[in-house]
């Protein structure tokens, strides 16, 4: 089914004002002395029966949580694809899928801000590919070329997106146009592309859509109309697919991010946390768990 996400209630792109994280130490329980000796260093009591399972490093309850966490979130094997992901929410989820163990491919123009996001990560399972969203053979042509490196794709995120707060009886056809193509009609050719893959691994795709596809929250009229646009087609899709793989749709509030840092003047700014209960942008970080899940 589709899912709609709200990371920040009705907020899409974060923060200057966001409060900064408690400085964290390394947890270290204690042993608790105790007249049954529980904790002294052998397998079994006095009666000789098991003791339970210690608190303290390398503990057998620790490592069964690790254990039962990554066999719920883990994605040692899988192959995911992520268009739009130089980006700053992308390339967090990107990031992400990489940390739970994913071989991640991302997909942009701009081959230094591929490397920003990768960082540290290692090469061999963090990988780029250069094309250009609004050419209609871009998505057919990835998918060529990872199905022919990696045999497989598991999950397609959809996040390439262009906004622009020009005034509705300003904005020409040419802007219209590329609005549409590049946040709806791409990702239904990215949709188009890769679902005979998807449905060979039950796999996922994921399109990234936009709080304001709902409300008219701020005045991006093509911009969110096309977000409608592309949650109705999650809904199609997933009722179209939903035996043989999942489709989401994922509906961020708003999060400070380079397309469109520039049209958050303090006046937008101030009438986005009118309707945003925690009174601040989201962070990119907030995205990750929940992309992770699905």
């Amino acid at each position: 089914s589709t899912r709609a996400v709200s990371c920040v209630d009705s907020c899409e792109h974060s923060c200057g004002n966001k409060a900064k994280p408690a400085a964290m130490s390394k947890r270290t329980v204690e042993p608790i002395a105790s007249a049954s000796s529980e904790d002294d260093g052998t397998d079994t009591d006095a009666a000789g029966s098991p003791k339970k399972a210690r608190v303290n490093g390398g503990s057998t309850a620790d490592a069964a949580a690790t254990s039962y966490v990554t066999s719920l979130f883990g994605l040692n094997g899988k192959v995911c694809i992520v268009f739009g992901g130089t980006g700053v929410l992308c390339g967090a989820i990107a990031c992400g899928y990489y940390d739970a163990g994913a071989t991640v491919v991302i997909v942009g123009r701009s081959e230094e801000k591929a490397a920003a996001v990768r960082g540290e990560r290692d090469a061999e399972r963090f990988h780029f590919i250069a094309a250009d969203a609004s050419l209609p053979e871009t998505p057919g042509a990835v998918r060529d070329e990872v199905v022919e490196r990696f045999g497989k794709v598991d999950v397609l995120v959809n996040g390439v997106g262009v906004n622009s707060s020009t005034p509705f009886a300003e904005i020409e056809e040419a802007e219209m146009v590329d609005i549409f193509d590049k946040n709806f009609f791409f990702a239904a050719r990215c949709c188009q592309a890769f679902v005979p893959a998807l449905t060979e691994t039950s796999g996922s795709i994921i399109n990234v859509g936009s709080i304001t596809g709902l409300s008219p929250l701020s005045k991006v009229f093509m911009y969110g109309s096309s977000k409608a646009a592309l949650s109705n087609l999650s809904q199609n899709l997933a009722r179209e697919y939903g035996e043989k793989l999942r489709v989401n749709l994922l509906i961020p509030g708003f999060f400070p991010a380079e397309q469109n840092r520039k049209i958050l003047s303090k006046e937008r700014t101030a009438t986005i946390m009118e309707h945003t209960p925690a009174n601040r942008f989201g962070d990119p970080q907030e995205l990750v768990p929940v992309r992770i899940k699905y």
